[in-house]
């Protein structure tokens, strides 16, 4: 969700958006360097295509996620709801 979206829900939508949202920076961390281990043995095993391509996809929506939780809270702070 962008800002545009987020300003455009009520209160309690927004709470709930919030609670259903909280990163988990850990298990992100992991599935990160999994993938990232997939992609290294791709190129080592001379495999170019989808098995390299999907996970540097996975990898990008992994660190696009706290930016929108930061847009989030910055949303939250905005109205005095956290």
């Amino acid at each position: 969700m962008d800002q545009n979206e987020l300003s455009q829900l009520s209160n309690e939508e927004l709470l709930e958006v919030a609670k259903n949202n909280k990163p988990s920076p850990v298990l992100d961390a992991f599935f990160i360097g999994f993938l990232g281990g997939i992609i290294i043995f791709s190129i080592v095993a001379n495999s170019w295509g989808l098995v390299t391509l999907l996970p540097l996809y996975l990898i990008y929506i992994f660190l696009k996620k706290p930016k929108q939780y930061e847009a989030l809270k910055n949303e939250l702070k905005k109205r005095n709801l956290s």
